[in-house]
Order: structure tokens, then C-alpha cells, then sequence
């Protein structure tokens, strides 16, 4: 019994190690997601951290809240675009376990 739980506690370990790697690389990718065709770009981190952004300057004479809607619909697929990476690097060190949280 006593060789079944050092197994368990070993395979945690790993996972644990594992897991830290990919939190690791996750805050080190670099994700875009963009709008209007690129007129907006942002670029986010694995973890879902605003890096940069970019405006076109053709863009900057536009209606104020086309700009503003431009803005949100990049966000929104950089971190559409970031949760899906995310998910799939987890995937590798859970095997397809369910979402636990806090990891």
C-alpha cells in the first residue's frame, strides 16, 4: 500500500512541476487578436495580460465609438484566441482531466 501512494505522490509531483512549466510558458507566448482587418491588433500573454497595442492611424479620424468597438472586438479575440492556447497546453499536462481550480 505504502509503494501505491509514493507512486501517486510522484505522479503529483510531476504534474505539479508540469504544470508550472506550461503557467511559465503561458506567460511568455505572445497571442494576437485583431479587428477590422488588422486595423487593430492587440497582443496578449497566455495568462491573458494585455502586451501591446495597435492602431491604425487611418482609423484615428473614425467615429469615436467605432474606434472604441474596434478596440473591444480585438480584445475579444485575443483573449478568445489566449483561453485556446491556454486550454490546450493544460490539456497536455492533465491528460484531459477536468478543469481544477486554481491551476
Amino acid at each position: 500500500m505504502f509503494k501505491g501512494m509514493s507512486n501517486i505522490y510522484k505522479q503529483a509531483q510531476k504534474m505539479q512541476k508540469d504544470m508550472k512549466r506550461v503557467q511559465e510558458e503561458l506567460e511568455n507566448l505572445k497571442i494576437e487578436g485583431q479587428s477590422g482587418g488588422g486595423i487593430v491588433k492587440i497582443v496578449v500573454n497566455g495568462k491573458k495580460e494585455p502586451q501591446s497595442v495597435f492602431v491604425d492611424d487611418s482609423i484615428l479620424s473614425e467615429d469615436k465609438d467605432m474606434v472604441e468597438d474596434l478596440i473591444l472586438a480585438a480584445m475579444k479575440n485575443a483573449f478568445d484566441n489566449a483561453e485556446k492556447e491556454s486550454a490546450e497546453k493544460m490539456k497536455s499536462v492533465t491528460g484531459g482531466m477536468p478543469n481544477i481550480p486554481g491551476f
